[in-house]
């Protein structure tokens, strides 16, 4: 199996998140971990660039807000 791969680039008013097909489920894993209903408003994950993401990767945060 890849290993999990995500970029996110910013431009403008766009942005791109792009990952091999282990990245998009690592991300997708992540934005269900926050759906689940243990879990406060507010909560959210912190996903940087080297660490998480691709080394020339934007930061990235996920955020759980229930008053959307």
């Amino acid at each position: 199996m890849d290993e999990p791969r995500i970029k996110v680039m910013a431009a403008g008013a766009e942005t791109t998140i792009a990952g091999n097909a282990a990245g998009l489920r690592a991300l997708a894993e992540r934005l269900e971990s926050l759906a689940r209903p243990d879990l406060a408003d507010g909560y959210h994950m912190h996903l940087d660039a080297g660490i998480d993401l691709e080394d020339d990767s934007s930061s990235l945060i996920l955020e759980r807000d229930d008053k959307i």
